[in-house]
Parts: structure tokens; C-alpha cells; sequence
């Protein structure tokens, strides 16, 4: 760290002790969440968020900004030891107040810029409305102590305001910093720390998402939550990335790719087909009004805006590309009224209740996970008894297959079967009734109508991308037809349910 760097970070400590000492004096509720309608908020806000976190039970807990303890208790109740620790005093002393039935408890009075704990001696930490009264860097440098200090295999979970203030408390000043979720997913992407083996620890994305309670109360989709999880990475597996999720973001799907693909799906689409497609596909599902769908791999939402409109059900759609759930939350803005909500999430490790939906829907998407059978496992326990599963996704002919496939199969990072082993691996989950259907025909028919359309259409394209995205995109579907002609690539429908 420069000496600037350090200056500009001791006045932001300065700042932000100034910040709360003027907003300590009662070490109340309203206070520490900087809100009126703290009670009111808190009601809802804290079950939903305790719902989040991984098992407590038996655990070592680390909670930093723990203010006045709301959680600390809570997860007292649950953990086998919680560590709670807050720079002001006043708020500690309150925590202590109120948890003093709590034989499990230490409450530490610590600026966390400057805290040191053993390292790989937490399962968990929870941090909540901490990092927006840090800098930049001293969220970097939190996040890499934080890694350190959790077990190998341990989770992160944190909260913060994002994009703009929350509370409607009157400030005179206000040093916060606030975010973009982006930001954080970058800070805290990008650091490591040893451990046992010769490759490197990080964190890993569960997932992010908004908070229903603020949505309800205040109309406010800027508070974010994160779950990551203190994983090994191999060198070279996430194609020069630290993540998996850093790979689509910058390369695969960043938001010029993105939006450029949706002028070729269609708006609010970037799986083959677009509307057409999904029309004629949910139609099988037989939806019912007020069903729970969970839609996976739900890019930028128009499926799912669709299937809330038309059928009238709730929809939770799950992306690892940030930049594709961005996007869906911005088009969602203007409908706000439909029950749907997204969230940035790795479904190889999130977690949902036994028997939550109705539904599992998922557009293109499996194919980047190479262990099918496991999910396809917990999609069986997430759905309802009678629940439907149906998924569309890129698949391979039988062997042998071109080299040129090969390559393009391992730059893209794809786990492809056959239409027919990919239905036996949904078999062998447990789903019943399952039909496979090879749509390798139907795959070439509309990425012809698709690239027609482009090309018919390439004036208006350029009006908002440039002659180089127009020809990415004309190879890339010329190339998509030569693969599927040659019968190295197919496209597979698979449709099953639970039994009853």
C-alpha cells in the first residue's frame, strides 16, 4: 500500500468512527440500521436472512459488525461457539445486554482493519452492513484475512447496501461506500491464501441474490446478500480464471455478448429459439396458477417473465453469469408486479428446501456441469411429489466426432452425452416417466431461420454493434449448423417428473 493509499484509509477510519458515533448514542435498532422502520423491518428481514446461511449446528461462528447482537443470539442458539465483534462500544455492551443468557458468546470491541484471529479456525463467517464503511482495498484485504481465518471447505456469508443508500435515518455526512454487487463479486474472487496441497484457496460463489424483505417494505432491490464457500482451485480449470463464474462473465458471456446474442434470440432470450421455443415447451409442463418454477440457467429472464404472465406462477431463475442476472433484475424493474425473482447462483451448490417447486425448468444450460447425475439428484428432492422436471440442452452424436468438435467442446468447457445416455442419467437420478428426444432437426431448422434473420437484418443490428459482432455471430451459427449437419452436435429435450 502507497503512502496516499494509507492516508486516504486512516481518513476513512476517521470518517467512519465520526459516522457512528453520532449514530450510537442509544445503541438502538433504529440506530444501527440507520432506519425509522427498523422494527418493522427487522420482522421480516431477519428470519429471511438466517434462512440463508449453512448449517450452524455444532460450528465455530466468527460474526463482524456484529452491532447490538439482533443475530448474535440467534446463531448462539444454533452455532457451538459465535465470536461477535464490533468497533463501537456502546454497541458491544448492548450485544452483551442482550445475549447475557448466552454462555457461548465472546464479544470482542475490535476495528476489523486491524483484527487478527488464528487462521483455519472458523466453519462460518457472517458478516452484515460491514464492508460498505470499508475502502476498496480494505475490503481486498479483509477478504484475503477472512479466507485465512476459515476452515478449508468453511462459508462467507455477507450483506450489504448496494448502488445507493437504504435507510431513511437523516445524516448530516455520509462516508458509506455503495457498491455494485459486480465489485464485490470481483474483490472477493480475486484472492487467495495457501493451504494444504500445492494449489491455492478462494472463494467460490453459492450464490447472491436481493432480499425479499426490502423488496416488500421498501420497494429496494439493492440489498445483497452472497454465500462463498473457501474452495481448492486447480491451476487451469476455469480456462485462466480464478472462477468458474469469472470465465463467463469476461469471456463468454460478458454484456456486449450477451446483448448481441439477444438480438439474434429474440428480446429477453439468449437460448435457441427464443419465445418460440419456450412457448411451445412450458406448454408441456401444464402449468397452474400460483406453481413454483425454478428455473435454472435463466439467463436474462424472458422466460421466466413469460411464464409469470401467462400461467400467473412464481418463478425463481438462477444464473452464475452475473452479468446475465444484472441484466434480468434491470428488465425487471418495469415489471415489478409479476413474482419473479432472480439470483447469481452456482446450483451445483445451492441449497433449497425438500419439495420447494412445482417445477424445474432449464434452457441450454447443464451442459457447462460435468457431474449431471448429482444435480439432477437434488432436483429430484427439491421438486414437489407429481413435480416436473424439463430441460432443453446441447448434447453430442455418437462417436466418433471430429477433432475440430473436440476443440470446440474443450474451449467451451462442455459435458455433453448423447440425447439417449443424457435421459438415462435422469433415469438413474430417480425421475420417472422420462422421455429423450433427439432435436437435432428441429436445432438446425432454427438456427437456419436464425441466421437468416441476422442476415436480413444486419443494418439494424449495426445501428448498435459493430461489423466485427455481426461476423462473430454469422460464424458462430455457421459453424453451430456445420457441427449439428455433420452430426457432432445435437440438441436434446428431456422432459420427466417425480413420482407421486
Amino acid at each position: 500500500m502507497t503512502a496516499v493509499e494509507s492516508t486516504q484509509n486512516g481518513n476513512l477510519r476517521g470518517d467512519m468512527t465520526k459516522f457512528w458515533e453520532s449514530h450510537s448514542n442509544q445503541a438502538s435498532l433504529e440506530e444501527m440500521m440507520l432506519d425509522t422502520n427498523a422494527s418493522t423491518l427487522s420482522k421480516e428481514e431477519l428470519p429471511e436472512v438466517l434462512a440463508l446461511l449453512p448449517e450452524l449446528k455444532g460450528k465455530k461462528v466468527l460474526e463482524l459488525g456484529g452491532g447490538i447482537g439482533r443475530f448474535t443470539g440467534v446463531i448462539a442458539e444454533q452455532a457451538n461457539h459465535v465470536t461477535t465483534v464490533d468497533f463501537m462500544k456502546s454497541f458491544i455492551d448492548k450485544s452483551k445486554e442482550n445475549n447475557q443468557k448466552f454462555t457461548n458468546i465472546e464479544y470482542i470491541t475490535a476495528d476489523v482493519t486491524k483484527l487478527q484471529m488464528e487462521k483455519g479456525s472458523y466453519d462460518v463467517i457472517f458478516s452484515n452492513w460491514l464492508l460498505m464503511y470499508l475502502s476498496d482495498e480494505e475490503v481486498r484485504q479483509l477478504a484475503t484475512k477472512m479466507l485465512s481465518w476459515l476452515k478449508e471447505g468453511g462459508f462467507l456469508f455477507f450483506r450489504e447496501s448496494c448502488l445507493h443508500q437504504s435507510g431513511n435515518a437523516k445524516r448530516q455526512f455520509n462516508p458509506s461506500k455503495y457498491r455494485s454487487p459486480e465489485l464485490y463479486n470481483t474483490l472477493f474472487q480475486s484472492v487467495s491464501v495457501s493451504g494444504s496441497g500445492k494449489d491455492p484457496w478462494g472463494f467460490d460463489l453459492c450464490f447472491s441474490q436481493s432480499l425479499q424483505s426490502y423488496i416488500k417494505l421498501k420497494n429496494n432491490r439493492n440489498q445483497i446478500c452472497w454465500l462463498m464457500e473457501k474452495r481448492q482451485r486447480e491451476v487451469g480449470e476455469n480456462h485462466g480464471f480464478a472462477t468458474f463464474q469469472q470465465f463467463l462473465d469476461n469471456k463468454q458471456y460478458s454484456k456486449n455478448s450477451i446483448l448481441r446474442y439477444e438480438k439474434v434470440f429474440g428480446e429477453g432470450y439468449v437460448s435457441t429459439g427464443g419465445a418460440k421455443t419456450t412457448e411451445e415447451f412450458v406448454k408441456m409442463l401444464d402449468l397452474k396458477p400460483g406453481q413454483k418454477v425454478l428455473d435454472v440457467g435463466c439467463g436474462i429472464g424472458g422466460g421466466d417473465f413469460y411464464m409469470s404472465k401467462l400461467y400467473k406462477v412464481d418463478v425463481l431463475g438462477v444464473d452464475l453469469s452475473g452479468n446475465m442476472i444484472e441484466i434480468a433484475w434491470e428488465r425487471g424493474r418495469s415489471q415489478a408486479d409479476l413474482p419473479v425473482r432472480f439470483e447469481v447462483g452456482d446450483i451445483t451448490k445451492r441449497e433449497y428446501p425438500l419439495g420447494s417447486f412445482d417445477v424445474v425448468y432449464s434452457r441450454d444450460t447443464i451442459l457447462h456441469i460435468k457431474d449431471k447425475l448429482t444435480l439432477f439428484k437434488r432436483f429430484l428432492t427439491w421438486l414437489k411429489p407429481g413435480g416436473k422436471l424439463l430441460i432443453s440442452d446441447y448434447c453430442c452424436g455418437e462417436p466418433p466426432h471430429s477433432e475440430e468438435f473436440k476443440a470446440y467442446v474443450k474451449q467451451r468447457g462442455y459435458i455433453l452425452y448423447t440425447p439417449q445416455q443424457y435421459g438415462k442419467l435422469i433415469e438413474e437420478a430417480g425421475f420417472v416417466n422420462v422421455k429423450a428426444e433427439d432435436r437435432s432437426q428441429q436445432f438446425l431448422d432454427v438456427l437456419n431461420s436464425e441466421r437468416n434473420n441476422l442476415a436480413n437484418n444486419k443494418q439494424e443490428f449495426l445501428k448498435d454493434f459493430t461489423e466485427e459482432d455481426f461476423n462473430y455471430l454469422e460464424d458462430g451459427w455457421s459453424s453451430k449448423l456445420k457441427r449439428v449437419g455433420n452430426k457432432d452436435q445435437a440438441w436434446g429435450l428431456f422432459y420427466a417428473e417425480k413420482a407421486q
